[in-house]
């Protein structure tokens, strides 16, 4: 292999240097807080899901910006990163069970679900918002 010009070295020592030094976002867990799925959309990646879990009020009255129900995943890839929150963790953890059982491969529950989101200013939409 050749050896690069002088003028391309400053170029490609940068590449190496900033490769190392970028920050990248949160990964997917089991499961997962508020404060994760906050950074991971602040990150601005939006290959990922929120499902609300709850019943069509309590989705309607106030629910995480963007979140869709949970009977509406049908239409969902597989391999999409999917969030989800319900009126309790064990709601979360029972859906997030049937996500998984449905054949849905990245599913995290949200710890905390509305409240623990509101508690770290997450945006909200809804009646109520």
């Amino acid at each position: 292999m050749s050896e690069p010009k002088a003028e391309a070295k400053p170029i490609l020592e940068a590449k190496e240097t900033l490769s190392e030094t970028v920050p990248t976002p949160p990964k997917l867990t089991s499961i997962s807080s508020a404060q994760a799925l906050k950074e991971r959309l602040d990150w601005g990646e939006p290959a990922l899901t929120i499902i609300d879990a709850r019943d069509r009020g309590a989705y309607l009255e106030e629910r995480i910006m963007g979140a869709m129900l949970m009977s509406d995943v049908n239409n969902l890839s597989e391999n999409r990163d999917i969030y989800v929150y319900g009126k309790s963790n064990e709601e979360a953890a029972e859906a997030a069970n049937n996500l998984r059982q449905a054949g849905f491969e990245n599913v995290s529950q949200l710890q905390g679900g509305l409240a623990g989101w509101k508690a770290i200013d997450g945006f909200t939409e809804g009646r109520a918002a």
